[in-house]
């Protein structure tokens, strides 16, 4: 059977294959480390769980609205009331299954055939296909030459007559980079005065190092709420992954066709999940901050190990999220042609040590990999001592 030229071009998810790959070796009773996982090892808060068995105790199992309960787009539409001093109707906000389906409807409901939509590089690895998913096209911008960075001429550079807009990703996955409060002002200004629309994925806005701050276009400028979608979940923030909660607040008529094309493919977000999501937005921030105080124990500890005992690999020290997103270009350069690229890097990684990482070539950087923090200190420990061990090996270091 011939698949639609369409589905042919997307690319699995690397990151989720790697961390099934490494799953089913730990189910073979091998002893895998896997720094591949995207989301917090922490448990979801009890109070967060209890809702849910009070939510299923009062029988609510049935369809909901398909934009998802109003209590839930209350609960969010108050968020960014009281966070950025914007204000929300409930008709501006929808719950979606996680934030990639938030933005997955977005981009269909945005996007005509052709339409540009520019990506700052290195991306999250699922923005180019969700674009080329709506027929749209990814212009790739390339920040490695600004600290990984984007702003005003990086956006400037990347701009065509067929640009729709932008995806800002700050702190960003993979880097942990954090876009800062003049950046963003200067590309929101530019994106309004030429009618272009940002999208501003915030899914890592409250896991933040150093007592920095974190900026979106709506907190730059409130006149931007006509020209901004602000994307988000309870997924990185409550520690609630497989909940599939994500939320999008903007522009009315482009909510409203978001609810449309929902209305056609998954319906309502699992209700009871909703309930959970509900208690999580109300509980406040006490768990996060106690997730994001041991993140960044952790990255420090990342930091100081490769400083002090992997000199062939490079950290960029992340200002959020929980990754390391770490240079091994120099591996490249000492292995005498043994290992080329990422992957072959990763492969040889979870081949030979048992550790799983991600290959920097899914998030459009073929120099560098991926490691999350978000695994206990112990797992962290051993993990790098292996890492160091395969390079030491590959660079035929004594």
């Amino acid at each position: 059977m011939k698949l639609s030229c369409r589905a042919s071009s997307i690319k699995p998810s690397t990151t989720l294959a790697i961390t099934a790959k490494a799953k089913r070796l730990k189910a073979e009773g091998k002893d895998v480390i896997s720094f591949g996982a995207g989301e917090p090892d922490f448990d979801t808060p009890d109070y967060v769980k209890d809702a849910v068995k009070d939510a299923l105790d009062k029988g609510y199992t049935k369809y909901t609205p398909v934009s998802g309960i109003d209590e839930l787009k209350s609960a969010v539409a108050e968020k960014f009331l009281s966070e950025y001093g914007i204000r929300y109707e409930n008709s501006e906000v929808i719950v979606s299954c996680g934030g990639k389906h938030a933005l997955y409807n977005l981009f269909s409901a945005l996007l005509d055939e052709g339409d540009e939509v520019i990506i700052p590089s290195p991306y999250w690895v699922s923005y180019p296909e969700m674009v080329k998913l709506a027929d749209g096209v990814p212009v790739i911008a390339d920040t490695s030459q600004n600290g990984f960075k984007f702003n005003l001429q990086i956006f400037k550079g990347s701009l065509t007559s067929k640009t729709k807009g932008l995806i800002i990703n700050s702190p960003s996955n993979p880097t942990g980079v954090l876009m800062d409060e003049e950046d963003i002002t200067s590309v929101a200004n530019f994106a309004k005065e030429h009618g272009l629309y940002i999208i501003t994925d915030d899914i890592y806005e409250k896991i933040i190092f150093d007592d920095k701050r974190f900026f979106n276009a709506l907190m730059v400028d409130k006149s931007m709420k006509e020209n901004t979608i602000s994307v988000n979940a309870v997924s990185k923030t409550y520690s609630m992954t497989g909940f599939r909660i994500g939320y999008a607040a903007g522009p009315k008529n482009l909510i409203s066709a978001m609810n449309n094309i929902q209305s056609q493919s998954t319906s309502n977000p699992t209700t009871f999940a909703q309930y959970g999501a509900l208690a999580a937005l109300k509980g406040g921030y006490d768990f996060t901050v106690m997730m994001r105080n041991e993140f960044q124990k952790r990255r420090d500890y990342m930091m100081d190990f490769f400083d002090k005992n992997i000199k062939n690999i490079v950290p960029v020290k992340p200002d959020g999220a929980f990754y390391i997103f770490a240079d091994i270009s120099k591996v490249f350069k000492e292995s005498g042609n043994e290992i080329n690229s990422s992957a072959e890097f990763c492969d040889y990684l979870l081949d030979k040590y048992l550790v799983a990482a991600v290959p920097g070539i899914e998030f459009g950087n073929d120099n560098f990999i991926r490691l999350s923090f978000a695994v206990g200190i112990e797992t962290i420990k051993d993990g790098l001592n292996r890492v160091r061990e395969a390079v030491n090996a590959i660079c035929k270091i004594a």
